[in-house]
């Protein structure tokens, strides 16, 4: 029976574990970090631990030339479990099963029309996470899937998880989270794409160790993930970040969120496509559009410069707000230079000086696997880690 007095070491060895189930092998100097506890009650717990053989120890990388001896390092005796990650597109899903240091396992993606085919959609999701796991020879049943993040293409209340924004007309009051987690049989964390995407940058990107960043999610439409001292920002209804509906033109055409003139139905990939065509004998895509940019197409480049300089000016405003170290722009159009200079041109046109001087503009270095990677992170986050007490 536990005593009162045992209770804090109780629980300061389950918070031990929990960590060292959910993460890549750390030091007893980051388990203090991570944890809150002192380096003595950490160090007296791990040497319970090793004894007790529910956790071992490894030598860490060696240190450079003069550095001293590498670190030991410690993680759970056996396996330490996985992660899955669903990202779902507007015209894809993306799946991945991955170790806790986000490596993949496996991996798999299918194109399908997810704006009008939600149930669909999900059920094809949750299929996929099988095959994926399957692959990777891990059984739910028996092995530890320590948790599920999945990404869709539009807002999620942050409270309700359901889906409240026109942007997804047919997801509407659909709460995409539970309907997956009623078909695989375990907890499923659901965000905004581009949030995954913010939040993918910081952990294994081109932001690492920023705590303040606008990720930019550009392709057929665009959307912000807001990092905001080293917290993902969601506003109260989970809409922080929309700059694709921000108004640029006052008489512009009806956009899909049901306002007039917004910024994605003026300078969304879809539109710039459109405008193209008819200069083209071939059907053009967005994806073709950025090979044209790479070959030196003039049109093209032209065009995505115009594209880059308008997100630009909405950006603008934003760091004026803001006032962030740094903006990656991520998906499809962070291959094209031409959108990369472009907004970096009204950046440095339409920002404070100072905020223009401490502002950097980078491409994503996750690509088009940012959204899956980013629903890897919040899988690994799934279950919080508590604050410990000494």
């Amino acid at each position: 029976m536990t005593t009162p007095e045992s209770r804090p070491r109780v629980a300061n060895r389950s918070q031990i574990l929990d960590l060292l189930g959910r993460s890549a092998p750390v030091s007893r100097a980051e388990l203090a970090q991570r944890t809150g506890l002192s380096r003595s009650t950490v160090s007296s717990i791990v040497q319970e631990l090793l004894a007790s053989e529910q956790i071992v120890e490894t030598t860490g990388a060696a240190l450079p030339r003069g550095g001293g001896r590498p670190p030991s390092l410690l993680t759970v005796n056996g396996a330490p479990g996985t992660l899955v990650g669903v990202d779902i597109g507007h015209r894809h899903v993306r799946v991945a099963v991955a170790d806790l240091a986000a490596k993949p396992l496996a991996e798999h993606e299918i194109r399908l029309d997810a704006d009008n085919s939600p149930i669909e959609t999900i059920d094809r999701a949750a299929a996929l996470v099988h095959e994926c796991l399957a692959a990777a020879g891990i059984d739910p049943r028996t092995d530890r899937v320590l948790g599920v993040g999945m990404g869709i293409p539009g807002p999620v209340d942050p409270h309700s998880g359901v889906v409240v924004s026109p942007i997804l007309a047919n997801w509407i009051d659909l709460a995409p989270g539970e309907e997956l987690a009623r078909r695989l049989g375990m907890p499923v964390q659901v965000e905004n794409d581009a949030n995954l995407g913010a939040l993918a940058e910081v952990a294994h990107g081109a932001a690492r160790d920023v705590d303040d960043v606008i990720y930019v999610k550009a392709s057929s439409g665009i959307g912000a993930g807001l990092i905001l001292a080293g917290e993902l920002f969601r506003g109260v209804t989970g809409i922080a970040g929309e700059i694709g509906h921000v108004r640029f033109e006052d008489n512009g055409p009806i956009c899909r969120c049901g306002n007039r003139g917004c910024l994605e139905k003026a300078f969304g990939g879809s539109r710039l496509v459109e405008l193209l065509q008819p200069a083209y004998a071939e059907t053009l895509s967005v994806e073709r559009l950025l090979e044209l940019a790479q070959e030196g197409d003039i049109r093209v480049n032209r065009i995505l410069d115009d594209a880059g300089r308008a997100v630009g000016r909405v950006l603008a405003d934003l760091c004026n707000h803001l006032n962030p170290a740094l903006i990656v722009v991520g998906d499809t159009m962070r291959d094209s230079e031409s959108f990369v200079l472009g907004i970096k041109d009204s950046i440095d046109r339409f920002t404070q000086p100072d905020t223009a001087a401490a502002l950097d503009v980078v491409p994503s270095e996750l690509g088009e696997n940012a959204g899956v990677m980013g629903a890897l992170v919040i899988a690994n986050s799934a279950v919080p880690v508590p604050r410990g007490t000494i």
